[in-house]
């Protein structure tokens, strides 16, 4: 619907309700934004505001003289438990757990901005945070994927958000991540330097081969490697030295080495017995999330300067499933 119209009603819409009869006549317009419309006195009935419940006399003439402006999305506190691993007048650390959103996205509907994200949370929790990220990202200064758990680290005040954001951009935070990716990687040690770039042809995944990419440079270092009935896989910890769009997981991939269960880079959804142990029955594993936890950040008190190490532990369902690629005759599954 662009521009203004002109609508001549005919004497064959008398008695019809004004909303329900530009339903009809707006293509692609729902009866809850004609409402709004209406309310917003965008619509004219012959030159005057009117209420959707009119009923038309079938020779007036409708005026649609502008776009309905929905307010902006402001996020409102959600009573949601929170782990917070810290605390101070100046900031928070939090260890996400996996599925929680960290804030709805700017093309959020009204129906979707209030329900379950880390932000909801965490202005029940604190009631006020820094406004430096603007109504739907209080406090956040910086960001997990939405299936990554783990520590991260929240603004009280908009002194304390620059400060932070300061640390971030010149590298002086450092964080620590836990991953299980499939195969083995060829060295046991080694840093990834490729830029990531939004993937052109499917606009969800970023990659390492689009052009225009940010520099992005992630250093791994394998601790375990595992040979199990599902496949080969390595326990690895990465350190990332930016905090590109799904840095991770997009670097690991790069490689060849997915993270486990995140199929949007290449890793299966279920993992298929390739060499059964004796009496051990042909079945699949799967894990709902992806394998990979946030679980260390260095930082400063924004305040004092002081020196800030958090450290978490690996969340019992992804050890749970580590433990099940170690010892599936043992696990049972």
């Amino acid at each position: 619907m662009d521009g203004a119209q002109h609508i001549q009603v005919s004497a064959d819409d008398a008695n019809i309700r004004l909303d329900q009869y530009l339903v009809s006549h707006l293509p692609d317009v729902s009866r809850a934004r004609v409402q709004a419309l209406i309310d917003d006195e965008k619509i004219l009935v012959d030159g005057k505001s009117s209420k959707p419940s009119y009923k038309l006399r079938g020779s007036e003439v409708i005026d649609v003289v502008g776009e309905y402006q929905p307010p902006p999305l402001r996020a409102i506190p959600e009573d949601i438990p929170l782990d917070v691993v810290y605390e101070d007048d100046d900031l928070a650390v939090i260890n996400k757990p996996a599925g929680m959103m960290v804030h709805v996205g700017a093309g959020a509907t009204e129906e979707e901005r209030n329900r379950g994200t880390l932000v909801n949370a965490l202005l029940y929790r604190f009631r006020a945070l820094s406004e430096v990220g603007g109504d739907m990202r209080p406090g956040i200064v910086h960001r997990l994927d939405k299936e990554t758990s783990g520590l991260i680290v929240v603004a009280k005040n908009d002194v304390a958000h620059r400060k932070l954001a300061e640390q971030f951009s010149s590298r002086r935070v450092h964080k620590k991540y836990v991953a299980l990716v499939h195969g083995w990687p060829k060295k046991l040690k080694g840093t990834i330097n490729l830029p990531i770039a939004r993937d052109m042809s499917r606009r969800t995944r970023m990659t390492t081969r689009g052009s225009g990419g940010r520099d992005a440079l992630s250093h791994y270092e394998v601790k375990e490697k595992i040979e199990s009935p599902y496949g080969k896989f390595a326990l690895v910890e990465v350190k990332i030295e930016t905090g590109r769009t799904h840095q991770i997981r997009v670097h690991m991939a790069s490689l060849g080495h997915p993270v486990v269960g995140d199929t949007l880079y290449g890793a299966p959804g279920e993992l298929r017995v390739t060499k059964a142990l004796k009496g051990m029955p042909s079945k699949m594993a799967s894990l709902e999330r992806n394998f990979l936890h946030a679980a260390e950040i260095e930082l400063q008190q924004p305040a004092t300067g002081k020196a800030l190490r958090f450290v978490t532990k690996v969340p019992a369902a992804l050890e749970d499933f580590a433990e099940t690629l170690r010892h599936p005759e043992v696990r049972g599954t």
